[in-house]
């Protein structure tokens, strides 16, 4: 790699004039001209999506002035960034993509593969809980403290993931989150007791947290996050497509259940040497190396104006943020509702429809097709319409299809209907990823969106337990008031959080 970094220099203006690049570092009175929002905004410009530096050391078809060139720029500024400021002024960025660097092509695979298995993790739960709680002799309610002890596991990743990332990098941090999901695997395939699977699940969440709260960091902050987000997310699917096919297929076939996790023991150790290899070198770098001089200088500002801070006191600034809050509210409702979609729809089935556990638990993969071919798809259309509108229009049609799978008195229509559910669901968790990316300040990003994936599983934790809770007194059918009620939240929150588009009338 060459020994300097290359800049793209843009005036902006109306009418826009082209870009013109310069083969020189951003000077220092730049970077102190420059905060982070500003570089978080020109991380998700989409007309910046197929730019990387040129220069001398860069091929010359790396950069495309046609793709400057198109009529429709105008209005795409309005409706990706802030007004244009009354003054002309030059903003000297590099911006990172799935490209520039070109590491960055394998570490974006290396998450998608991690979000896989997280996929893979999550969905075979649903598929899985009938048999366990045959085998342990237990019911709902007691079987639900795995959700509950997962959450826990996130809780206390929240407050670790920063510390672990500054002291280990993050090759080794995502090393060690791929550990600690190993050793639960471990646990878990071994002929335990239940309390130990309790325990385990909390340590799978402990290690679920730091890979999804560096991850959706390093995929948010890349040029053209919304869809790298979507693919990473739609990775999750294709994995919560495999969990149930999976584990019905060994159940069905007389293999015992904790058999499943073996599989995911073997994914996991690809990961977790993927992971350190794609990484390895990653704050080396120089586009790494720029980035990170932007958020100490950030953070030299806030500690001019607040004094030093330390990880403790970055967190406490995080929960004083307001996007944090309400984030966090939005993605616990968010995936409490996914979690016990996908955790309970099985057993409705079984006892409402009369369906056959054999044949039943593929249900939840059509759930979980869905919702990777809505992150695949559906996350392209975000950026044109706006991504705050788009998510207010699948978060209704989200609970249209929730009241239509409760009234459909069949198993076939149940299915189908709750496969289009996830179609629409998919592309709220990437979307509003991108979303927090953008409003949260750059020196709070990994504890704010650690915090947040946090609370999503907390609700993936909570939700879960109380419908597992209800069903255990009054009925499976719980499910889909419970549901109901906690996407409608979702929708609250989401309305809650400061506007980040702005469109000429």
């Amino acid at each position: 790699m060459a020994s300097h970094a290359f800049a793209l220099g843009m005036s902006i203006a109306s009418p826009i004039p082209a870009a013109k690049t310069h083969a020189k570092t951003p000077s220092v009175e730049e970077l102190d001209a420059m905060e982070l929002p500003e570089y978080t905004y020109a991380c998700n410009l989409p007309y910046l999506a197929a730019i990387t530096p040129a220069g001398q050391h860069t091929p010359a078809e790396a950069y495309t002035p046609n793709d400057l060139h198109t009529a429709g720029i105008p209005n795409d500024l309005e409706s990706s960034q802030p007004p244009t400021p009354a003054r002309n002024a030059a903003i000297s960025v590099i911006v990172p993509s799935w490209s520039y660097p070109q590491m960055n092509k394998w570490r974006v695979l290396a998450c998608c593969l991690v979000y896989l298995g997280n996929g893979l993790n999550d969905s075979a739960l649903g598929a899985l809980i009938p048999y366990i709680e045959s085998w342990y002799g237990i019911g709902y309610a007691i079987v639900s403290l795995v959700f509950v002890t997962n959450a826990i596991g996130f809780i206390l990743a929240a407050v670790f993931a920063d510390l672990l990332l500054g002291r280990l990098g993050r090759a080794k941090a995502l090393i060690t989150s791929e550990g600690f999901m190993i050793a639960g695997y471990i646990i878990i395939a071994s002929p335990v007791p239940f309390w130990l699977v309790v325990v385990a699940y909390m340590i799978l969440g402990f290690g679920n947290a730091l890979n999804l709260a560096y991850n959706n960091v390093f995929c948010a902050n890349l040029a053209n996050s919304t869809v790298i987000l979507g693919a990473a997310h739609g990775s999750y699917g294709i994995g919560g497509i495999l969990g149930p096919i999976i584990a019905t297929a060994l159940v069905s076939h007389g293999i015992h259940w904790a058999r499943f996790y073996l599989i995911t023991i073997g994914l996991r150790l690809v990961c977790m040497c993927f992971v350190g290899w794609a990484f390895w070198s990653y704050e080396n770098e120089e586009a790494t190396q720029f980035s990170n001089s932007l958020r100490e200088i950030a953070s030299r500002q806030a500690a001019n104006e607040t004094g030093p801070h330390s990880k403790v006191k970055t967190l406490l600034k995080a929960l004083h943020n307001r996007v944090t809050i309400v984030g966090a509210l939005m993605i616990f409702a968010y995936q409490g509702g996914e979690v016990s979609e996908s955790g309970w729809f099985i057993s409705y089935l079984i006892n409402y429809r009369k369906g056959d556990p054999a044949k039943v638990g593929y249900v939840t993969s059509g759930f979980w097709a869905g919702i990777t071919v809505g992150r695949f798809v559906l996350t392209h259309f975000a950026q044109r319409v706006g991504e705050k509108v788009f998510v207010f229009g699948l978060g209704v049609g989200v609970i249209v299809f929730q009241v239509m799978a409760w009234q459909i008195p069949n198993a076939i229509g149940d299915s189908v209907t709750v496969a289009l559910l996830g179609l629409l669901l998919g592309p709220i968790y990437p979307c509003a990823q991108t979303i927090f990316t953008r409003l949260l300040p750059g020196r709070i990003q990994t504890s704010a969106i650690g915090f947040i994936s946090s609370a999503g599983s907390s609700g993936g934790a909570v939700v879960p337990f109380l419908t597992g809770a209800l069903a255990q007194a009054v009925g499976t059918f719980v499910l889909h008031p419970v549901c109901i009620a906690f996407f409608t939240m979702m929708l609250v929150c989401w309305g809650a959080l400061p506007g980040v588009v702005k469109r000429k009338a």
